[in-house]
């Protein structure tokens, strides 16, 4: 049996994903909080020269955040052969709720995910989600994988590279190389975090610059950091970082667009400057970043910030890649539904913020994922 030690913080969704993977699969590991150790944490930079987590050693091999293909490589089996009533693709509040749904009309349903909980869980606080006065998005999202883990429900680890048919059964490829063979499809997997566009960024990623506040937040007590963007995301991140951080940045590429329940907390921070009407330029550093550049879009005047980190909360982009040519897609890249959940291929149906609706939250997505999956098992039921 391999030495697996597990490098987390405690508000790390990814890094409980990393560790049930491992339980799930029967792999003793070590498990270390960087997020309150720091000899350890600095041996994990060290080792890995990642400034996030998670980090998972295997023997030799270093594994960087939740790498759902790797660990499946190393510890999953493949699930093939059976073919299921409705697949789901991602595991947010979207994807979660079609899954209870349809496990509830007795439908054989499997669910493929990189992560379970989706953009939901860069969420610090969710103060509009009805039942809760505030919830962080991990804890919202370990709710609903709760009541899921108590279904008939197949949840896999998973990234989709494909989608196609052949005659009357839909054909799901994997990274990992599985195949699954479904009657109807449900597309939930959301959007991933926009980048910065700006040179040197993938170099940085995981060396100081971070998508994961939630994640990485702890291993910036006392230093100083930036939070490029201005929507809610953007302020969330700025406000508890403030409470860990020495200093906060806050770069704005136009003006604060946040809620206002949000802006009234970050106007109470002493410790946030604010650059409105600002871009990031350019990135400095060796092996980690330690400063960045940032342009008035008014003036053009150039301004260099020392820091330790950078917080990117610049917004999503779909995940729709292994979509094209499959079915209709906007110019932006998301999935057209009609009012129904229904796509322009029969048979498939999308709900979440993949999808063109105009309202992006938790408890919408969550309710098209529930109309999503009664529009599959009325699908279902007259295919037979």
């Amino acid at each position: 049996m391999p030495r697996v030690t597990v490098y987390y913080t405690q508000n790390c969704p990814y890094c409980r994903m990393v560790k049930a993977f491992l339980e799930k699969h029967g792999v003793d590991y070590m498990a270390i909080d960087v997020g309150t150790d720091r000899e350890q944490a600095k041996k994990m930079v060290e080792l890995s020269g990642q400034y996030g987590v998670p980090v998972t050693t295997v023997d030799d091999e270093i594994i960087v955040g939740f790498d759902a293909q790797r660990l499946n490589q190393l510890f999953g089996t493949a699930r093939e052969g059976d073919i299921y009533d409705v697949l789901i693709v991602g595991a947010g509040p979207a994807g979660l709720t079609a899954g209870v749904y349809c496990s509830r009309k007795m439908l054989k349903t499997v669910i493929l995910s990189e992560n379970i909980g989706g953009q939901a869980l860069e969420s610090w606080a969710i103060e509009n989600y009805m039942g809760y006065r505030m919830v962080t998005g991990e804890d919202l999202m370990h709710k609903f994988e709760e009541q899921v883990r108590g279904e008939h429900i197949h949840l896999e680890l998973d990234r989709v590279k494909s989608l196609g048919k052949e005659g009357e059964l839909f054909v799901v490829d994997t990274e990992t190389g599985a195949t699954y063979f479904t009657k109807t499809v449900i597309l939930a997997q959301g959007k991933r975090p926009r980048k910065l566009g700006v040179e040197g960024e993938e170099r940085y990623l995981g060396r100081g610059l971070s998508v994961c506040s939630t994640c990485d937040g702890p291993l910036f007590r006392d230093k100083v950091v930036a939070v490029v963007g201005g929507g809610n995301s953007a302020l969330q991140t700025a406000i508890e970082m403030s409470k860990i951080a020495r200093e906060v940045h806050l770069i704005v590429r136009s003006t604060i667009k946040a809620d206002e329940a949000y802006v009234a907390q970050y106007e109470r921070q002493g410790n946030i400057h604010t650059y409105l009407h600002h871009s990031v330029a350019a990135l400095h550093g060796n092996a980690m970043l330690n400063g960045i550049t940032i342009k008035d879009r008014e003036s053009g005047k150039e301004t260099t910030i020392s820091l330790d980190g950078v917080f990117a909360e610049v917004g999503w982009i779909p995940n729709t890649d292994f979509l094209e040519g499959f079915l209709r897609l906007n110019d932006q890249k998301e999935i057209e539904i009609d009012i129904n959940c229904h796509t322009s291929v029969p048979g498939v149906f999308a709900a979440g913020d993949v999808t063109n609706i105009r309202t992006k939250q938790i408890i919408t997505a969550a309710g098209e994922g529930a109309k999503a999956a009664l529009e599959a098992y009325d699908y279902v039921a007259r295919s037979e």
